[in-house]
């Protein structure tokens, strides 16, 4: 009987729910793509301006128009700037807009998810509440009135503190429209993380160890850290991985609309826009940075469904 127990006890020692996920990850092709081309996008977007030939802002009006060559490999637009160096930059542009946005709405999504979810009553129905608010306020309209109202007082303010100290950084208004896009992209998608964060909790805070840590006298706080939130992670990496995706296309879709990233720096957004207005005479302005934008989007699709097989047990068969 004991020699029985021990081989079992080994094999359950051995069960690992992130090495199960892994293998099961690895075992869907699609999700692999996806992971291929998304880490390419990351290797890109670091690396990829420095191995360029030539600068996004270089421009050559002796080469506008160009269609691809062997020395523009995606062309050129009209002021004859390389489309492909701007296309490689406009995916750090991608990349540092999904990563900010997708922290500070899980950030605020972990707070509110966790403190209704875990305290329920009035506070949750509270949280509720302003979730239902905030997704009842179209997305578009809430980024319009929000770079309209304050990106002139807050250039304003930067140009103010150029003149009384002279720093370089404050001369540079771009970081106006960064921080904006942030802000306006995270208190978008902040209350989807919100519910998935809550939806969890709800399910985990009845659990055994849970009712055991608060009958030892473990501090909420803490019981919600290290018990609660972590158990809850599965949900929370393929949010993120979904996340990521959809706040890159929701920023090339408002710096198509001119309230998002602008001009100088490119975005595939700015950059989908100005192609709009020459694509019947030089479809290839307008055909790079597109394709490299529905090409990513999958690729997060891919990725996303992968993460929610592979950590979701409900899909397994």
């Amino acid at each position: 009987m004991t020699d029985q127990a021990i081989p079992l006890q080994q094999e359950e020692k051995q069960f690992s729910l992130a090495k199960d996920a892994f293998i099961r990850l690895v075992a869907n092709r699609l999700a692999i793509v996806g992971m291929v081309l998304v880490a390419f996008l990351f290797f890109v977007a670091i690396f990829g301006p420095y191995l360029t030939p030539y600068d996004f802002l270089s421009q050559d009006l002796m080469a506008r128009n160009q269609p691809p060559s062997w020395q523009h490999w995606f062309g050129t637009d009209d002021l004859g700037r390389d489309i492909m160096s701007r296309v490689i930059y406009g995916s750090r542009t991608a990349v540092i807009v999904g990563f900010s946005t997708v922290s500070f709405s899980l950030v605020i999504g972990l707070f509110m998810g966790a403190l209704g979810g875990y305290f329920g009553g009035k506070v949750d129905a509270f949280v509720v509440w302003l979730i239902d608010i905030t997704m009842s306020i179209p997305s578009l309209l809430l980024v319009i009135v929000i770079n309209v109202s304050l990106k002139p007082p807050l250039v304003n303010w930067m140009d103010a503190q150029f003149l009384a100290t002279g720093n370089e950084f404050y001369r540079n208004t771009i970081w106006v429209d960064f921080v904006l896009v942030f802000g306006s992209l995270a208190l978008i998608k902040w209350p989807k993380a919100a519910r998935i964060i809550r939806g969890q909790i709800l399910s985990i805070r009845n659990k055994n160890y849970v009712l055991a840590a608060e009958a030892l006298g473990v501090p909420t706080s803490k019981i919600v850290r290290r018990y609660v939130i972590p158990n809850a992670i599965g949900p929370i990496i393929v949010y993120i991985s979904a996340a990521l995706g959809e706040a890159m296309v929701l920023e090339s879709s408002f710096s198509f609309l001119g309230v998002g990233v602008r001009p100088p720096i490119p975005s595939w957004g700015n950059m989908i826009s100005d192609g709009l207005r020459i694509w019947q005479l030089y479809p290839h302005v307008l055909a790079a940075p597109a394709a490299v934008l529905a090409v990513v989007t999958i690729a997060f699709s891919f990725l996303g469904d992968g993460l929610n097989d592979a950590l979701n047990p409900r899909q397994w068969k």
